[in-house]
């Protein structure tokens, strides 16, 4: 499997930019993700005050590489880009393996039915 971070800072954005973001993705972004193509899954993680990221695991490399080129040609116009003012960091990275535990896998509570 193949992931890539996307990383945006948040050291100088506008006061209660985190809590827009979160907003943001309960709103519009997590429905988006859950349909991508190639994509096993994605996590939104954040460090108040630090930085904001999205996280995306894809089946292939070849689905990473796409949606990387993608991206870059937009990330300058990317809601968390417009929310934060910083543009983002973006690696690509190898998963070595994913360990899923005894209580499973499972959306933030307020994303499930």
């Amino acid at each position: 499997m193949y992931g890539l971070s996307v990383r945006w800072s948040l050291a100088d954005a506008p006061s209660g930019t985190l809590e827009r973001l979160s907003e943001y993705v309960e709103a519009e972004s997590h429905a988006k993700f859950s349909g991508l193509p190639g994509l096993h899954f994605k996590t939104w993680r954040a460090r108040a005050g630090e930085w904001f990221e999205g996280t995306y695991v894809f089946v292939s490399d070849e689905a990473r590489a796409q949606f990387q080129a993608d991206f870059e040609t937009r990330a300058a116009d990317a809601p968390a880009t417009a929310m934060t003012g910083a543009a983002p960091r973006i690696e690509p990275f190898e998963v070595v393996a994913v360990a899923s535990g005894p209580d499973g896998f499972r959306s933030a509570a307020r994303f499930e039915g």
